[in-house]
């Protein structure tokens, strides 16, 4: 293998990992009161989408800004797991499809669901950035009491 090949394949490597930061970034701005978000906007191109089925839609960083600063009012709170990421990187571009296990709670009920996220990623100046994510939902069962308890336990981690 030449040094040309192997750096190739450490950068292919290199922005995998950055991406899935980029992902774990996302969940994190999900899961904790508030939705940041300005943070949750940044991590997106200008000319980003974001599609949740049932939950709201954007196009734009600044509609998605506005989407995400409406989330607390009807979400009071979340946990977001995800696994089973397929990324394929294509110089400064990528797709990736990963599977979503989360818990949701208006604050009077909870419900755990699962589905799937279809994105698309765009390196620019060096980092990566959600062109567009669009989640799909797969199933959803009501959860009594099991968020609002694990909810309580995440704000005391802090």
């Amino acid at each position: 293998m030449s040094s040309a090949e192997l750096q190739e394949r450490i950068t292919r490597l290199e922005d995998i990992e950055a991406i899935k930061q980029l992902k774990a970034r996302y969940c994190e701005i999900c899961d904790h009161e508030g939705y940041d978000a300005d943070a949750m906007a940044s991590l997106f191109t200008e000319d980003g989408r974001w599609d949740g089925e049932g939950v709201g839609k954007a196009e734009g960083r600044e509609a998605i800004r506005e989407l995400f600063a409406g989330f607390p009012k009807g979400i009071a709170g979340a946990q977001h797991i995800v696994a089973n990421p397929l990324i394929d990187v294509d110089g400064d571009r990528a797709r990736g499809v990963w599977y979503l296990i989360a818990g949701v709670s208006d604050g009077t009920k909870s419900e755990w669901g699962t589905g799937r996220y279809h994105e698309e990623y765009v390196k620019q100046n060096g980092e990566w950035k959600f062109r567009r994510v669009r989640v799909k939902s797969t199933a959803a069962s009501d959860a009594p009491s099991t968020l609002q308890r694990a909810r309580h336990v995440t704000e005391e981690g802090r």
